[in-house]
C-alpha cells in the first residue's frame, strides 16, 4: 500500500507548559493526521534530552523524557492540581522550547505529583517488568542530581567503578530519589502507551527513532563499560563522528563513545538484541539512525578536536541482525542509509531487507544520475523524505539554493520560480514509487529558517522548534488529503 506520513517531534507540538506533551496536544495531532489522510507519524527519540538539548545525546536509551509527561493527565489522576503548574513561567515565546525553564521547573512539578502518589500495584508491576534497565537508571539519576548534574566520571572512584559497597550505600541514602525517578518513568510510559493505542485505533502507525550511539555520560556507559571503547577513567578512548565532506570541512565530531564490538560479539550481541526488542514494542516501526555504522564506523581518537584524523573500522555487519532476528523474529526496521554509502553498506542493506531512505533535498546537487531523484528509484521498498530533522525547511532551503542546483531543480520539477520549488518537492515525493512518503510538518506549514530542527556540527539553538495550535487548520487538512488522493496514497 502506498502511504504517507508526517515527521513531527512530540516536543514540537503546541501546549501551555513550554513543550509538547503526550496528552491533549499529541491526541489532537493524531486527529489531525487522520483527517489529513495520513497513516504514519514519525517522531524523534523519546528519551531524555542531553548535551545541547539533543535527543541523540540522551543519558539513557530506554528512559522516556520527563518533559513530555502531560501535567493535565496527572491532575486528572489526582496527583496534581492546576495551581501546581499553571502559575509557573513557561517562557514568553510559544514558538520555541525553553529547555532551561523545563530543567528547573519540570522536576519540581513532578515531585509534587510523586508526593501525592498512593500505593499502586500497577506501578509495582512496571518496576518489576522493567527492572533490567530501570534499577540502574533510577540510581544513576539520583546520583546525578546528588552530584549537581556532573557526569558520572566525576563522582569518585567507588561510584564510577560501581563498587558494590558504594552502590549499596547509595541505594539506601537516595532510596526516596530512586523511587521518584521510577515514578517518573511509570507515568511517562503509562501516558505513552495510552497515546500509542489511540494512534493505532485511528489507523496511524508510529515510527520511532533509535540512535545508534549512546551519550558518553549515560547509564549504559556507566553500567556496561566493557561494551564501549573507554580508557582507565571510563571516559571515551575513541569517539564517533563523520569524516570531512562537502557539508563540513573538518567533519562531524559527535563525541559518543564507539562500541567494543568484539565484546558484543562474545555475548551474542545480547545488549543490542535487548535494545532492539525493547524499541520494537514501543513503536510500530523503528528508524535506526546511522545504519552505515553497522558495516563500518568512523572512529576518532577522543583527544582530537576535529574529526579530520579518524579511521574507518569494521562494524558487526549482518551477524548482529541475524542474531536479533533469531531471537526476536522479523523486525520492522527503517534504515537511515545516508552519508558515505559504499557498496558494502548497500550489500548489508540488501541482505537485511530493510527499506532505506531517499531525501529529496539531496537530489539536485549533481545531475540526472543522482540516486535521490525519483526517476532513479529501482524499488518501491524505500521511504522518500522531503527532508529530515537534520535538513533545512523546504522554504528556506529553496530560498538559499545556489544557481546551478536551483536551475536543475526548476527544470526537473517543471516550475518557473524559486518560490514554487517547495510545493513541487512535496509533490515529487508523493508521486514517487516509494511505498512511504514523509514530509516534515514544517514543510506543510511553510516554515522558514526558524523552523529548522537541527543544524549538524553546531551547538545551541537546535531542537527548539514548536508549532502553534492555530496552524493546524481544516484548510491544511484538506490540502494534504487532496495530495494523497492525487497520488494514490491511502
Amino acid at each position: 500500500m502506498r502511504k504517507s506520513g508526517i515527521l513531527m517531534p512530540v516536543a514540537s507540538l503546541p501546549g501551555p507548559y513550554g513543550i509538547g506533551s503526550l496528552g491533549k496536544p499529541a491526541f489532537a495531532f493524531i486527529d489531525f493526521l487522520k483527517k489529513a489522510g495520513q497513516k504514519v507519524w514519525q517522531m524523534l527519540p523519546l528519551s531524555p534530552t542531553g548535551y545541547g538539548d539533543s535527543p541523540y545525546q540522551s543519558c539513557c536509551t530506554y528512559a522516556g523524557n520527563p518533559y513530555l509527561i502531560d501535567f493535565d493527565l496527572l491532575a486528572e489522576e489526582g496527583l496534581l492540581v492546576p495551581a501546581d503548574y499553571d502559575g509557573l513561567n513557561w517562557g514568553e515565546d510559544s514558538s520555541t522550547i525553553p529547555y532551561a525553564l523545563l530543567y528547573t521547573q519540570c522536576y519540581e512539578v513532578l515531585r509534587i505529583a510523586f508526593s501525592n502518589a498512593k500505593p499502586d500495584p500497577d506501578f509495582d508491576a512496571f518496576v518489576e517488568a522493567q527492572k533490567d534497565w530501570l534499577e540502574d537508571y533510577a540510581l544513576y539519576m539520583a546520583l546525578k542530581f546528588a552530584h549537581g548534574g556532573k557526569p558520572f566520571t566525576e563522582w569518585g572512584r567507588s561510584l564510577r567503578r560501581r563498587k558494590k559497597e558504594a552502590l549499596d550505600q547509595a541505594r539506601e541514602t537516595y532510596k526516596e530519589d530512586i523511587a521518584f525517578h521510577k515514578f517518573i518513568q511509570y507515568q511517562f510510559f503509562k501516558q505513552w502507551y495510552q497515546l500509542k493505542a489511540y494512534a493505532n485505533e485511528q489507523g496511524i502507525s508510529i515510527i520511532g527513532d533509535l540512535p545508534i550511539y549512546t551519550a558518553a555520560d549515560s547509564v549504559e556507559v556507566w553500567a556496561h563499560p566493557e561494551l564501549f571503547e573507554l580508557n582507565v577513567l571510563n571516559r571515551p578512548a575513541e569517539v564517533a563522528g563523520c569524516p570531512p565532506d562537502c557539508f563540513s570541512a573538518t567533519g562531524q565530531l559527535w563525541g559518543n563513545p564507539v562500541y567494543h564490538w568484539e565484546q558484543h560479539k562474545k555475548t551474542g550481541y545480547a545488549w543490542w538484541i535487548h535494545r532492539l526488542g525493547y524499541v520494537s514494542k514501543l513503536f510500530d516501526m523503528v528508524r535506526i539512525d546511522h545504519f552505515r555504522g553497522f558495516e563500518s564506523y568512523y572512529s576518532i581518537p577522543a583527544k582530537k578536536e576535529t574529526a579530520e584524523h579518524g579511521a574507518w573500522m569494521p562494524g558487526p555487519g549482518l551477524e548482529l541482525f541475524q542474531a536479533a532476528q533469531q531471537k526476536l523474529g522479523d523486525l520492522n526496521i527503517l534504515a537511515e542509509d545516508l552519508g558515505n554509502i559504499t557498496p558494502q553498506v548497500r550489500k548489508l542493506l540488501a541482505e537485511t531487507g530493510y527499506p532505506g531512505m531517499k531525501v529529496l533535498q539531496f537530489a539536485f546537487d549533481s545531475d540526472a544520475d543522482n540516486e535521490f531523484l525519483p526517476h532513479n528509484y529501482t524499488t518501491s521498498h524505500c521511504v522518500v523524505y522531503t527532508g529530515t530533522h537534520d535538513n533545512d525547511t523546504l522554504l528556506h532551503w529553496a530560498e538559499t539554493l545556489n544557481r546551478e542546483p536551483l536551475r536543475f531543480a526548476r527544470a526537473y520539477l517543471d516550475v518557473e520560480s524559486r518560490q514554487d520549488v517547495p510545493a513541487a518537492v512535496v509533490r515529487a515525493a508523493w508521486s514517487s514509487i516509494a511505498e512511504l512518503a514523509i514530509a516534515q510538518m514544517q514543510d506543510f506549514l511553510k516554515a522558514g529558517g526558524e523552523g529548522r530542527m537541527n543544524l549538524p556540527s553546531t551547538l545551541g539553538g537546535n531542537w527548539c522548534y514548536r508549532t502553534k495550535a492555530e496552524q493546524y487548520t481544516e484548510k491544511l487538512q484538506r490540502r494534504i488529503r487532496r495530495l494523497n488522493r492525487t497520488y494514490g496514497r491511502k
